[in-house]
């Protein structure tokens, strides 16, 4: 049953590139490329290794399913941004689940890429919030910028490819932009291409002091007015001993995420 499973869950039903999109994710169905069939070889780097043994101490034996969605995450990184289907095998090895499993993750959350994706991936936030303040200017200057044709998400150059998405949850600083890790806010069609150009040098702005760029200079979500409340930290509930004790950068985030 399982073998009948993998086999449809394999098979190239959409061909067409104008419809490999659905809505705002990739059509869940494999299609072969050069570089990405079932036997295309993939594991992970002897550094990568040590993360695999950490994310797996996590959980109990009987429980390494749930080291999917963090082994598939290290998989992509890996691999430039993208999973091949040989990494999903692979995670699927580790964790001793059947493969359709892994497969069913993978093609669910949006956050995997199971297509070459650029070098910079950015992800336009198009839903309401966005939308109102300018989203589909923010398009426009980024496809005419890069040379995009209708249907066409990645730069011939592999450089960039852009995806519209829903909302990204920084409604107050629209309309804004992931670029592969990072958020880019209060963009204006002039100051995106400027950031388009600082990529192509290989000098993406970094973040700013909360984990962010808001392109307008502001800091974080504060209004013209700057910081009007919270110019203490509140009291709250004692945390546990060895728990959080909030002196985590934002900036560094990553690094404590062991990325």
């Amino acid at each position: 049953m399982l073998r009948s499973v993998k086999t449809i869950s394999r098979t190239p039903l959409l061909r067409s590139a104008q419809v490999r999109c659905l809505g705002y994710h990739p059509s869940a169905s494999h299609i072969d490329t050069p570089d990405n069939k079932v036997v295309t070889h993939f594991d992970f780097t002897e550094e990568n290794y040590v993360f695999v043994n950490k994310i797996l101490n996590k959980y109990p034996n009987n429980y390494k399913q749930s080291a999917i969605i963090p082994l598939l995450d290290l998989a992509q990184r890996q691999n430039g941004g993208w999973l091949p289907v040989a990494a999903m095998d692979k995670v699927a090895k580790i964790v001793e689940c059947a493969e359709v499993r892994v497969y069913e993750v993978a093609s669910f959350y949006t956050m995997f890429n199971r297509e070459k994706v650029g070098k910079y991936f950015i992800q336009l936030c198009g839903t309401t919030p966005c939308m109102i303040c300018g989203s589909e200017d923010i398009k426009k200057a980024i496809q005419n910028h890069l040379g995009l044709k209708p249907g066409q998400e990645s730069t011939d150059d592999g450089l960039f490819t852009l995806r519209e998405v829903e909302c990204l949850g920084a409604c107050a600083n629209a309309p804004m932009v992931q670029m592969n890790d990072d958020y880019y806010e209060c963009l204006t069609p002039k100051s995106v291409v400027e950031l388009l150009e600082a990529c192509k040098k290989g000098e993406a702005p970094p973040m700013g002091k909360w984990g962010s760029l808001p392109m307008n200079g502001q800091v974080s979500c504060e209004g013209p007015l700057g910081k009007t409340s919270l110019f203490e930290i509140p009291e709250g509930c004692p945390v546990r001993e060895g728990g959080f004790d909030g002196k985590v950068d934002p900036v560094s985030v990553k690094e404590h995420m062991s990325y």
